[in-house]
């Protein structure tokens, strides 16, 4: 692996961009440790946690991104140093947190057709890895058309629903890829996510697993999109084969989702269409065997669009009165053959993940066993403490 230059891993147009976000520091004689509010002014990390008890205030204020232009507070130095800090293993205060705090972390799956296939491949392997490049041929042939091209929900999504039930090829992800009502999950728990430059973590007894490099709303109580960040939504393709009742256990373990590393405030210069039109890249560097995988993802290629998943996620039907950071779903179930002729791609301990945009920046993390990673004991009770 080569060392990364910090300054690439920040958005293209970072003096204009509005990069809020989170961080660890040390005590000091007005404070405890714990989590510091931040955002970045001229390439400088500031602290404004005396402005804003948290994230989801900030991002539930109707002047936010005004707020955050004029506002000030205690320096922490230039950016590329936290980022090296969150890099670093063990990791130097101050160090990056996910960029969200009591906020709900929702995800959303099935949302390109692309990953559409994958998951049905998965359960008809049942969660064995050596049938996947069989079944993928076999699928391929029986759907014959590129189903990118089909609007869930629409007439045309359930004539086909009706022709691959007569084949006996429908499946339950078909249903949330196609039908019309889209899947959304609970993905984690408030504060549990990991930042920037920290491991996120693999259950041990999943051997067919991988990355899904994803946009993150940052959404408010009033389910209005406030901004946006990136998000890994590490996914254990073995132990969701063999039933998507362990939808749970595959999705959330100790450091399984990754956030950061800031949220990115909409205003004039970036909006959600600049989430619609985004490219997100992705690329794999093994440790232990020199393997390399890249690949990129076209949002415009999304089945549903992002603030329909958001409708479809708040409404008169559920409130979020915290608000929600929501993963809008990946086209990526990279399928290179990494351990054997057929058996696809999974990670081994080690791998390096980045997941970048031009807008966004880039979220790093490297990948270990979850039971092997530090326990996830700062919650609730505990932040409640750290504002007293």
């Amino acid at each position: 692996m080569n060392a990364l230059m910090t300054r690439n891993l920040l958005p293209q147009d970072l003096d204009a961009a509005l990069l809020v976000g989170r961080a660890w520091r040390d005590a000091t004689r007005s404070r405890k440790a714990g989590p510091a509010l931040i955002m970045v002014r001229r390439g400088e990390i500031i602290d404004i946690s005396s402005h804003c008890n948290c994230m989801a205030d900030l991002l539930d204020r109707d002047d936010a991104a005004d707020f955050v232009r004029t506002i000030e507070g205690e320096s922490l130095g230039p950016i590329e140093a936290l980022l090296e800090n969150s890099l670093a293993e063990p990791q130097v205060t101050p160090y990056l947190l996910a960029p969200c705090d009591v906020q709900a972390i929702k995800a959303c799956g099935v949302t390109f057709a692309v990953s559409l296939l994958e998951r049905v491949i998965e359960e008809q392997a049942g969660g064995d890895a050596g049938r996947a490049g069989q079944l993928r041929a076999e699928l391929n042939e029986v759907i014959g058309q590129d189903l990118s091209r089909i609007a869930p929900g629409s007439d045309e999504a359930m004539a086909l629903k009706k022709a691959l039930q007569a084949r006996g090829a429908w499946s339950q992800y078909m249903e949330v890829g196609l039908g019309p009502d889209a899947e959304v999950f609970t993905k984690a728990q408030p504060f549990s996510s990991v930042g920037f430059g920290a491991r996120v973590g693999l259950h041990p007894a999943s051997q067919w697993n991988n990355p899904e490099p994803e946009i993150v709303l940052a959404v408010d109580a009033k389910g209005e999109p406030r901004g946006a960040t990136l998000g890994n939504d590490v996914n254990l393709r073995d132990v969701e084969g063999r039933s998507a009742l362990l939808l749970g256990k595959a999705k959330d373990n100790n450091a399984s989702c990754s956030i950061g590393p800031f949220i990115r405030l909409f205003d004039e210069r970036f909006t959600l269409d600049s989430v619609r039109q985004a490219r997100v890249s992705l690329r794999i560097e093994g440790e232990d065997d020199d393997f390399l995988l890249e690949g990129e993802s076209d949002m415009r290629e999304i089945s549903r669009d992002p603030l329909d998943l958001v409708q479809q996620t708040i409404g008169a039907h559920h409130q979020y009165p915290d608000g929600f950071m929501l993963f809008l779903g990946t086209m990526f179930s990279p399928i290179q053959d990494r351990d054997g002729e057929g058996h696809g791609f999974t990670h081994h301990i080690g791998d390096r993940v980045i997941i970048a945009t031009p807008s966004l920046g880039a979220l790093v993390n490297r990948v270990d066993h979850s039971d092997k990673l530090p326990p996830w004991t700062f919650g609730i009770r505990q932040w409640l403490a750290h504002q007293r």
